[in-house]
């Protein structure tokens, strides 16, 4: 079976995309690769790729979603290490976003926050040095989020422990 390379990009509608704009460029850190004249679309990317994220004018009347309903909970960005997630989280809160809660996974450190639209998303860095060392911490592991203070010196990383998390049903 041929399976999926990576996520390439996710689609927000948003109710006003030249307020969303300015939110994840100038918050957030995003760069513009493109934006419509009309207003009714933006591209944004992390730099690399030619957009990681897409806002489009919602269609009027559109409501959003109630939190914990059916569907997308919430998407997830990197930043390159935990001094980037704290000045992140410094731009968030300099802007008045709404900071939903902020988390050790183990394997990552997390600053959930909504944007303009009430939106959730993630801000994390990783806390191992190599994918590989992150992806069997999660395997080796049950999960969980530990709250954690963003302004403190980073976390030690934990041991990753010997067991196998990795079977279904």
């Amino acid at each position: 079976m041929s399976a999926p390379k990576e996520i390439g990009h996710i689609v927000l509608n948003v109710t006003d995309v030249e307020r969303s704009t300015r939110f994840y460029r100038d918050v957030v850190g995003f760069q513009v690769s493109r934006y419509r004249p009309d207003g009714t679309g933006a591209f944004l990317t992390c730099g690399v790729v030619h957009h990681n994220l897409a806002l489009f004018k919602a269609p009027a009347g559109a409501r959003p979603t109630e939190k914990g309903a059916i569907g997308l909970n919430h998407f997830a960005f990197k930043v390159e290490s935990y001094r980037g997630l704290q000045a992140a989280h410094k731009r968030l809160v300099e802007a008045r976003a709404t900071i939903d809660h902020i988390v050790d996974h183990g394997m990552t450190r997390s600053v959930y926050f909504l944007d303009p639209d009430g939106i959730e998303m993630e801000l994390f860095s990783d806390t191992y040095t190599t994918e590989e060392e992150g992806l069997a911490y999660m395997k080796s592991t049950r999960g969980g989020a530990v709250a954690m203070d963003i302004t403190a010196a980073e976390p030690l990383r934990a041991q990753i422990p010997k067991a196998d998390f990795t079977r279904v049903g």
